[in-house]
């Protein structure tokens, strides 16, 4: 594989100082119960050290405020949760980054673009056979690069209950009634270098992320390389989904509101089966040994 001499550094990951101590202390909500939110709604949500120690930053201060008042004014714990992270925009504007800031054990590894198709098609795909209503993001980078998968996105938002997929333009041509929402990338949004698949349903989660390693211009597409990770853990899938969700709307996509309400959620707790992992693996090794060939 041919891979880039100099390093390159990932995305920008902020700083988040504060224990839950200091947040308790900050916003006068009890460690006890800011545990409990983070483990029946999903918030507010931490940045995790490798030590598994949870950090937060002035704006979760803000957040967690403002839901206290809202349930002091009588509204309903879980929608005035829904309401806070319907109004947060993400820590970093980019999928890959959080996943690295949200959970640091991941693996990353450096892969060719052939074989991110690889994985895209397989994650899809089983998608598409076993996901119940999935919400489904997907970032190309650049229009061109999602023409090819526009018949499979097409017949993917036909089973989704959303599906919005990224790049930096779209045609004027470019019909929407037939297919997943399409969400134009600003010209400084980190996802203008990422690719990404995010899947999250009720039976059925995976997600693959990666960002483009830079000083690749002269490098043919497919042997582009990219830092990935990927993950079928549900919390590491929906967390992916929120940021995907807040960039969705950032960029003016209505649909992704009432997205963010609904992902503001935990995801309710499911195992993983040997078979399903299985089944995946198999779609994996199936698509790279075609396009390998």
């Amino acid at each position: 594989m041919d891979h880039p001499e100099a390093p390159a550094q990932a995305p920008e990951q902020s700083a988040a100082e504060l224990t839950i101590g200091d947040l308790a202390h900050r916003t006068g909500v009890s460690t006890a119960v800011l545990r409990m939110w983070e483990t029946r709604h999903g918030f507010p949500v931490p940045e995790r050290l490798p030590s598994g120690h949870r950090r937060y930053t002035d704006a979760d201060v803000e957040l967690v405020r403002q839901v206290a008042r809202r349930r002091d004014a009588g509204i309903r714990l879980e929608v005035a949760i829904a309401e806070a992270a319907a109004t947060r925009a993400p820590a970093s504007p980019s999928i890959f980054a959080e996943l690295r800031r949200r959970h640091p054990t991941l693996a990353t590894h450096r892969l060719r673009k052939s074989t991110l198709v690889a994985l895209s098609w397989a994650i899809e795909d089983e998608c598409c056979a076993v996901a119940d209503r999935p919400v489904l993001f997907g970032a190309f980078q650049r229009a061109e690069f999602y023409r090819p998968s526009a018949p499979r996105w097409t017949e993917l938002s036909r089973v989704a209950r959303s599906a919005i997929v990224f790049a930096d333009h779209w045609p004027a041509t470019a019909d929407e009634a037939h297919g997943p929402v399409r969400a134009t990338l600003a010209e400084d949004a980190p996802m203008r270098r990422e690719w990404a698949v995010v899947c999250d349903a009720p039976d059925s989660v995976a997600c693959l992320t990666a960002w483009e390693i830079p000083g690749q211009s002269e490098v043919p597409d497919r042997q582009r390389v990219f830092e990935a990770l990927w993950t079928v853990d549900p919390v590491a899938v929906r967390d992916a989904a929120r940021v995907s969700a807040a960039v969705a709307e950032s960029a003016g996509v209505l649909a992704a509101r009432p997205l963010l309400y609904e992902l503001a959620e935990a995801p309710a707790p499911r195992t993983t089966t040997p078979s399903g992992v299985t089944a995946l693996f198999n779609r994996v090794v199936a698509y790279v040994d075609r396009l390998g060939s």
